[in-house]
């Protein structure tokens, strides 16, 4: 995990920092030697001897300059300078003071107290980067050669320890944090654990246990930038005696080929994805591999269906740079020292949670397991390549099969511009399915809509009922059309959901599950593909086979072979029959379903899907897609940043609404209190998102909670605590918040509120597992009430509601920033969690030197919901905010998508220059956060981001005798067609030279032809032909795919042509909408 942005890194991006403190080194006319040194103000040598490292006494004349000295002798000195040949200098930067330096016991590599040019010192930048959390301080040191540990436990780890003091002023105690400093009944009696505080501050050790080197020292030392020390970090890991030098060497190391807009065929796709996939599984596979655990402690069970259970914990899945699933599989071995060794593989059935931070592994066979042996195990991830495989293998599909899509799909996929196409089906009279609620006017459109399209965009804000919206698509998707509808989503749970809801309706649903997954219960099991093969009555001869095999555990090898082919009949049969079957995206790969072709294809949170991740089931033969998802929200999980930068982040559902296609918005939400859905409609969705519940339905009289305002279940509450590095060194935690956290789930409970309807959300790991663990130690009702408290980070509780939620933001520092909590989805995600009451408790001083933050605060402000004080007496704060040094429109750039740097070379060739910028506030530009600026160490993911232009100029809309409207920007309501672009002249026959007929072609930029007969199924289909405006688009009987010149393949994103919203039955209205703090504002 990278430290750059694990710190927030300021609020400059990973390789950026705050230089401001800098100051520049000796002059180079000094070093150089150009400049005599009589010109130089003051006397040489006494400016050197004031930069002079006074613990080697190295001071006396060395300002003579190089004219009194030799080259040699002045390499010479600038090597003793940087510490060279000095075993206890600075591996970063050559400081040598041994007051200043301390040694790291795992790699016995050295470093100092200062910051340079990062804005952490680095000796903690090492060991966050490192993994590393142990040190020992120089034996000329004013403490001597002394490990740093905790006086009752005996912990090493630096970022878990803290200082008491005792009762004699010159004496202090270190103590871990948890658990010794979280008891009051230490041995000694004197201490006052309330006074415990961190030996590492602000990223930077106390200077009374580790000096900061002097500003002399530090103008003198090798000046090191974040990028460098990053690199250098990497290099050790394969090579410890790695120098600056070969990290120097490395830097020009090239990115990896950026994603792209449109592409010229499926082969030019599968050459950008392809490499950007492999890297994200090597990336995987390295980093699951590394995570080794010696000396695990087990704790022996038995699971109901007699599998021996292993319960341990993990402390490496803090750092979060690994995904720990349920259902993943792990290792377990033991090499005893009596006994033989053992080795086992089962699956995860439990994670970490707010009740403990225990893993359960169920195994899979019970011979041989040394349940009576607890300690000196090991734990290995078991890393599986299915996924990428599956990934890998969906690109060659599309891009080698005829038949694996559509025409039409074919190419808005790869981002080819077409005619509208309709299909002509038989409408239903009702668009509300059975056993589900009815439709609202959003929905229904939302319904009507897709029915008639081969390729749909649903965009659905949170709380609107985009579940049942999706179930009731799927429903009518069944009754139109032959064959089965394949429903996928990137998670089981959103699968499990959304097969539950389809289920309702009355068709039959089949769930196909992973087989590793197969044992593991779910609120779906029953209609899993498994289960209704145990259950078939279909074949007697199979149930007499398992009931044989259940009774004896295993069977013979003939009988293994006739219930194998029994089981793969019974399955075949019963995905035969099925109206819908329901998969995740990586199980639409599954061999059982190699066989089917799938003219219907749903994906439900289809933006939290890498693009390969959503094309496994689009190349199953896809007439007709639905994209259902919100790009507002959280998106992809990449954990490789190279990939993440070049755009492996995005998700199809993004690229195809920066490509035009306007997603259609559910607009009524269901979940929020109607001041809790205030700020996130017209922050996040241009003031659209309408109330579909009152305020009364959401206030609940007889929960007696302190709401600064009786009708505005809502406040902010000022907490000042400043934040610390969790125990794993590459998270934060916050104790005065965690206290408060307590105190406001406390009084819910005495409110009448039932632990299940409270949610603690934080976007911190460190701080997820300190609440959850001081709740129970230090809550004042029963402990088991706290442990039913769900505490999470935002990405879990995404696509989920409670009742009421507790946000902690955690960052509290001088200079360190606000890390990803700067990111707008994030934001979203948090802020609309609750149906009755949100709590926020963080640091506004901090918080609002962030533009976005600051207009919440404001928000907050001005419903008088801004408080500080303890909940009995709650006051207005009266605290002034930062001002921020950025506005909103700077501060979000980096989380707007760039073009591709295709774009920004036709725009060199073509002597164009993009329009200016809007010049005034439109929220709906900071839809996304940008990969290439920010990638979170701590959130174990990193997320996802859509692109938009950063030059989009106001158009007037409208006509007639109608209110002229303006808009900016506004993915859900204006679709970009293409213009013209330069000179347009017949072309005498065939664009790029595969098609045949007039077309017209961009002079100087070539045009396409292709032909689309050989992927739409029907006569009618292959007479149709599709004019792509300004693109020279042919159509003929020849090769299906054409070929776009890359230029103009992306010429057409600098002349947009914006249309308006959906008008009943019309596809576009030209009337447009503006988005403003108040929702809909026309002139």
């Amino acid at each position: 995990m990278e430290f750059s942005n694990f710190e927030g890194a300021s609020q400059y991006g990973p390789q950026d920092d705050d230089l401001t403190s800098l100051y520049s080194a000796v002059p180079n006319s000094v070093i150089n030697g150009n400049q005599a040194p009589s010109t130089i103000n003051g006397d040489l040598t006494s400016q050197f001897n004031d930069l002079a490292l006074s613990v080697h006494g190295q001071g006396q004349g060395q300002g003579q300059g190089q004219g009194r000295y030799g080259e040699d002798e002045f390499d010479e000195r600038e090597r003793e300078m940087l510490g060279v040949g000095v075993e206890h200098a600075c591996a970063y930067c050559g400081i040598h003071n041994p007051q200043c330096v301390v040694k790291c016991l795992h790699c016995n590599k050295w470093f100092c107290n200062s910051r340079g040019n990062t804005s952490a010192s680095h000796i903690v930048n090492h060991l966050v980067k490192a993994k590393h959390k142990e040190v020992v301080l120089h034996k000329e040191s004013a403490l001597g050669d002394t490990v740093p540990e905790c006086y009752n436990c005996g912990s090493k780890n630096v970022f878990m320890l803290g200082f008491i003091p005792a009762k004699s002023d010159t004496v202090v105690v270190l103590l871990c944090r948890q658990p010794c400093a979280a008891l009051t009944n230490s041995r000694d009696i004197n201490w006052d654990t309330s006074q415990w505080s961190a030996i590492i501050d602000d990223r930077q050790f106390l200077s009374w246990l580790v000096k900061v080197p002097s500003e002399a020292e530090q103008l003198r030392a090798r000046q090191i930038a974040l990028a460098q020390i990053s690199k250098l970090e990497e290099l050790w890991r394969d090579n410890p005696e790695a120098r600056l030098e070969d990290a120097e060497a490395q830097s020009g190391e090239e990115e990896m080929q950026p994603i792209l807009l449109r592409y010229e065929d499926a082969y030019q796709y599968q050459n950008i994805f392809g490499p950007l996939v492999k890297i994200e599984a090597d990336y995987d596979k390295r980093m699951k591999e590394s995570q080794t655990e010696n000396d695990i402690n087990i704790r022996w069970d038995m699971g109901l269906n007699q599998k021996r259970l292993a319960w341990f914990c993990m402390p490496k899945l803090e750092s979060g740079e690994v995904r720990l699933a349920v259902g993943d599989e792990l290792r377990l071995k033991f090499v005893g020292t009596t006994s033989e060794g053992w080795e086992g593989i089962g699956s995860v059935i439990k994670i970490p949670n707010n009740v403990s931070d225990e893993i359960c592994l169920e195994l899979r066979r019970n011979d041989g397991v040394p349940s009576d042996c607890t300690h000196g195990f090991s734990v290995d991830f078991v890393w599986k390549a299915t996924s990428f495989d599956r990934m890998q293998a969906a690109m060659k599909t599309f891009a080698i099969d005829e038949k694996s899509v559509s025409g039409y799909i074919y190419h808005k996929l790869l981002g080819h511009e077409l005619e509208p196409q309709v299909l002509r089906t038989q409408m239903p009279k009702r668009f509300s399915a059975p056993n589900l609620p009815e439709l609202n006017h959003s929905q229904m459109a939302a319904v009507k809509a897709v029915l008639q399209k081969p390729l749909s965009l649903i965009q659905g804000p949170p709380g609107t009922g985009k579940t049942v919206t999706s179930a009731s698509i799927v429903y009518h998707l069944a009754k139109m059309n032959p064959g089965q509808v394949l429903v996928c989503a990137p998670s089981n749970v959103a699968v499990d959901h959304l097969c539950a809801k389809i289920h309702q309706t009355g068709l039959k649903v089949v769930r196909v599950a992973a087989k590793s997954r197969e044992a593991l219960g779910s609120d779906v099991a029953f209609l899993s593909l498994h289960s209704q093969v145990a259950n078939a009555d279909t074949h007697p001869e199979l149930q007499k086979l398992i009931q044989l095999r259940n009774d004896q555990g295993e069977l013979s090898q003939s009988d293994e072979r006739k219930y194998k082919s029994l089981v793969r009949a019974c399955e075949k049969d019963i995905l035969n029959a099925a109206d819908v079957i329901c998969t995740t995206c990586v199980g639409a790969g599954d061999p059982r379903l190699a066989k089917f072709k799938f003219r219907t294809v749903l994906i439900d949170e289809a933006t939290q899907s890498a693009e390969p991740e959503c094309m496994i089931p689009l190349v199953m033969g896809c007439k007709q897609a639905v994209l259902v998802g919100d790009h507002q929200q959280l998106g992809p999980v990449i954990m490789n940043k190279k990939a993440a930068r070049a755009g492996l982040s995005q998700s199809l559902f993004e690229r195809l609404v920066i490509l035009g296609n306007r997603p259609i918005r559910l607009q009524v939400q269901y979940r929020m209190h109607p001041c809790l859905s205030e700020f996130p409609s017209n922050m996040f969705y241009e003031g659209t998102l309408q109330n579909g519940v009152t305020a009364p339905e959401r206030l609940r009289k007889n929960v007696d909670f302190p709401w600064p305002v009786s009708d505005t279940p809502m406040f902010f509450h000022q907490n000042l605590g400043t934040e610390e590095i969790s125990s794993s060194g590459t998270s934060f935690l916050n104790r005065t918040e965690a206290s408060n956290v307590e105190k406001m789930v406390t009084k819910f409970f005495k409110s009448g509120v039932l632990p299940s309807q409270i949610g603690v959300i934080t976007p911190y790991e460190g701080q997820r597992s300190y609440v959850a663990s001081y709740m129970q130690l230090h809550g004042a009702l029963k402990k088991d009430l706290y442990k039913e408290v769900e505490v999470a980070s935002v990405d879990a509780f995404q696509g989920r509601e409670k009742d009421y939620i507790i946000l902690s933001c955690v960052r509290s520092n001088e200079h360190q920033g606000i890390g990803f909590l700067n990111d707008p989805r994030r934001l979203n995600v948090a802020l609309t969690r609750a149906k009755y009451g949100t709590v926020i408790l963080g640091n506004p001083k901090v918080l609002s030197k962030h533009p976005l933050w600051l207009y919440l605060l404001t928000h907050y402000k001005e419903k008088s919901c801004f408080v500080e004080g303890p909940l009995s007496n709650l006051q207005p704060s009266m605290i002034q905010f930062s001002r921020p040094k950025k506005s909103l429109a700077a501060a979000m750039d980096p989380f707007k998508r760039r073009e591709s740097p295709a774009h920004e070379y036709l725009d060199k060739n073509a002597g164009r220059v993009p329009g200016p910028a809007a010049g005034r506030f439109d929220p709906s530009y900071y839809r996304t956060h940008n990969s290439m600026s920010f990638v979170p160490s701590d959130a174990q993911s990193v997320v996802s981001q859509a692109i938009t232009n950063s030059a989009f100029p106001l158009f007037p809309g409208g006509g007639g005798s109608k209110p002229k409207t303006y808009t900016g920007y506004a993915s859900s309501v204006i679709s970009q067609q293409p213009t013209d672009f330069g000179l347009i002249t017949p072309s005498n026959g065939n664009g790029s030279g595969n098609g045949n007929g007039n077309a017209k072609s961009n002079v100087g930029l070539g045009g396409i032809g292709y032909s689309q007969f050989d992927r739409l199924g029907d006569a009618q289909n292959q007479t149709q032909q599709y004019q792509a405006p300004g693109l020279g688009l042919g159509m003929g009987m020849g090769k299906r795919r054409g070929s776009f010149i890359s230029e103009a393949a992306s010429a057409s994103m600098y002349a947009y042509g914006y249309k308006g919203g959906l008008n009943g039955d019309q596809e576009d209205d030209t009337s447009s909408v503006a988005p403003s703090q108040a929702g809909m504002t026309e002139f």
